[in-house]
């Protein structure tokens, strides 16, 4: 199985309390940084994409 590059978000500040992805070809994977051994989310690019949307125009 290939390393997963986990990356957080550049607004996380000190990244002490955020979520962290990886992507795949096939998928983007979501965790809690605090909890790097814990459950994932498994989501397929277009709902990720989807979720990016989302949560760009609430702010508007």
């Amino acid at each position: 199985m290939p390393t997963l590059d986990w990356r957080k978000s550049t607004y996380s500040g000190d990244g002490s309390n955020c979520v962290e992805i990886a992507t795949t070809p096939t998928t983007i994977l979501v965790r809690d940084s605090k909890n790097p051994a814990g459950p994932r989310l498994a989501l397929p690019p277009t709902a990720w994409a989807d979720f990016l949307s989302h949560v760009a125009n609430a702010d508007r």
